[in-house]
């Protein structure tokens, strides 16, 4: 395969990105993200639809409409959700998703109400003043034991409904959006905002080198991944695979970095198709992507979730190297590269 200088494809997906970053979208509250997910592969010229769960199909074209291969990113983020206004005007949260409260307390956070617009507030231990609490260092930190004190002055229960804030409403955490001059990327939710930049990327790519995949290609953002169903449903006609782009694992016992594209041989819920994951490997090398192997001990993704429901598909899993997933991750520029030049030397 020739060498393709893929810088400004990179840049252009760390901008997407960072943009798709900034719009608050965890599970449950994802319309405007699953909107501008929708605007910007239709500005790229692509054909593309929501579905009934509120996520964004992309038909990315090619000819064998019998063999089609889906791949599978997502936008829905980590996120609380007020289960309990308490009776000193605080909050107590319960969480969307793998949203842990010890990687939480005291980031910024954001209340959409139903009705009455969005309050500010921070998530913070109970008793949060280590000059008052002699207890501070040892206590757990668990949604029972932390809170969102918010920016406004209420002091009970009333205040706080009086505000329009009630039972129920989401609670969005601040990304904090980061990217380096050494080319790294620090946010909360880079799974799987980054991969969403990506197949942006992608798609870019095949518009302007005007390039047809000889397969029918499709993309699919889901929107309830992180509560495990996103892929379940909305499989286009004619697909015989499926790949999630979603993040790779870095951390003790794996081989992964930041900068490389993992490729998964198998899961929480098992291997992964043999075939695709040789594929994928195969592909890797023609294209001289930097790549590592890795077995994820705690993972699920979309693509499994697509075949539990019953779709009779071959799968794989893909992603850009993330550290400290679930909370405040770190991947790298070259590590989205690598997931680019994998894709296209697999589809093109």
């Amino acid at each position: 395969m020739k060498k393709i200088n893929l810088k400004s494809y990179t840049d252009f997906i760390v901008e997407k990105t960072t943009q798709l970053l900034n719009i608050d979208s965890p599970t449950g509250y994802t319309e405007n993200a699953a909107k501008w997910v929708k605007d910007e592969f239709s500005k790229l010229g692509f054909e593309t639809k929501l579905t009934t769960k509120g996520g964004v199909i992309i038909d990315f074209g090619g000819k064998d409409k019998e063999n089609g291969l889906l791949l599978e990113a997502h936008t829905d983020t980590l996120g609380g959700m007020v289960a309990t206004i308490k009776s000193n005007g605080r909050l107590q949260l319960t969480n969307l998703g793998g949203m842990n409260p010890n990687n939480a307390e005291t980031e910024n956070v954001r209340v959409v109400t139903k009705f009455d617009g969005i309050y500010e507030g921070t998530f913070q231990l109970n008793n949060a003043s280590i000059h008052v609490n002699g207890e501070y260092n040892n206590i757990k930190r668990t949604w029972e034991s932390c809170e969102v004190v918010l920016d406004e002055d209420v002091n009970s229960k009333e205040d706080v409904e009086k505000l329009g804030i009630s039972i129920g409403d989401i609670v969005c955490f601040e990304p904090n959006v980061r990217v380096t001059k050494s080319g790294y990327i620090k946010s909360r939710f880079l799974d799987d905002k980054l991969s969403v930049g990506i197949l942006l990327g992608f798609g870019k790519y095949l518009v302007d080198n005007d390039i047809t995949p000889d397969r029918a290609i499709y993309g699919h953002v889901t929107v309830f991944e992180e509560v495990g169903h996103g892929g379940c449903s909305s499989v286009p006609s004619g697909c015989s695979e499926a790949i999630s782009v979603d993040m790779g694992c870095v951390g003790e016992g794996l081989s992964c970095t930041e900068k490389q594209v993992s490729i998964c041989a198998k899961d929480s819920g098992g291997p992964y198709n043999y075939d695709v994951v040789k594929g994928l490997i195969a592909a890797a090398k023609k294209s001289n992507a930097d790549y590592a192997v890795d077995v994820y001990p705690h993972y699920g993704s979309d693509v499994e979730a697509t075949l539990r429901s019953g779709n009779d598909l071959k799968h794989g899993l893909i992603g850009a190297g993330v550290y400290a997933s679930h909370g405040y991750e770190r991947s790298h520029k070259e590590g989205a590269e690598n997931v680019l030049k994998l894709l296209i030397s697999y589809i093109c």
